[in-house]
């Protein structure tokens, strides 16, 4: 088993659209960035990343690349899916907290569950994701929006060993 644990910030602004784990969130602000800026899927590809020992999203996915100017983070985690699967890794299991004081995001979980599950070709019970605030004492999320995930991946085809 390999683990491994991701964080992402991004400040909201007007102007941009609100994406977190590839669902379009109702909201005046949108988070900035040189792709979607979904911190959430940002927070999960670093963990993914590191528990398979392959660096950050910075390292794979630069902000200096034109490529992934406004790319959908999805597709991000995408490409981080086949670096794993080439690597004979899946993954056990994933969880992910939002840090936002607003909006509210209860009722959009099982959705951001949903997506996530499709993109990771697993079973949705395979993947948590949750909210919280800092009841108004942090700055991250009176001014910006912040993710932590951790991953558990499993080598998909047992080694052999030498006798």
């Amino acid at each position: 088993m390999r683990i491994g644990h991701g964080y992402d910030v991004h400040r909201l602004v007007p102007g941009r659209r609100l994406v977190l784990c590839g669902v379009e969130i109702p909201c005046e602000l949108g988070l900035e960035g040189h792709s979607d800026a979904d911190v959430a899927v940002h927070a999960l590809m670093d963990a993914l990343l590191g528990a398979a020992g392959l660096g950050d999203i910075g390292r794979h996915f630069p902000d200096t690349d034109e490529r992934y100017r406004g790319i959908s983070s999805l597709r991000l985690l995408d490409r981080v899916t086949e670096l794993l699967d080439a690597r004979g890794l899946r993954l056990g299991n994933c969880d992910i907290t939002i840090v936002a004081q607003a909006p509210k995001l209860y009722r959009y979980m099982d959705e951001m569950r949903r997506s996530l599950a499709a993109r990771l070709g697993c079973d949705p019970g395979r993947v948590n994701v949750k909210a919280t605030t800092e009841e108004h004492l942090g700055q991250v999320s009176t001014l910006g929006i912040a993710a932590h995930a951790v991953a558990l991946l499993e080598e998909a085809v047992p080694r052999i060993k030498n006798l």
